[in-house]
């Protein structure tokens, strides 16, 4: 199984409207792609969120293929759209893990 974990430290400015965004419309296309079989949402606890609060999304994928099909086909739409709403508010990297 491949973990795809998404961090993004966002801004508190519009923290409440992203997490309404992630949870209603960002995190169900991505899984609407078939390609993850389940999703956990998380708060990085003990940060400094004076800038902003850190979260981590994790996607579970049944395989590297699913993955990678993921990555080509979807995500630059979806990324794309992440970045012209939330343009200079939030940081993120991506790490992609396997799960033994």
């Amino acid at each position: 199984m491949i973990l795809y974990n998404v961090t993004i430290k966002i801004s508190n400015t519009v923290k409440a409207d992203w997490l309404q965004w992630m949870r209603e419309t960002h995190i169900p296309d991505v899984m609407k792609t078939g390609l993850f079989t389940e999703y956990k949402m998380c708060r990085l606890l003990g940060e400094d969120e004076s800038e902003g609060t850190t979260y981590a999304i994790q996607y579970f994928a049944k395989s590297m293929e699913d993955f990678i099909r993921y990555n080509q086909k979807h995500a630059p739409a979806l990324q794309k759209e992440h970045s012209s709403r939330y343009e200079n508010q939030y940081v993120a990297f991506r790490t992609l893990m396997e799960i033994l």
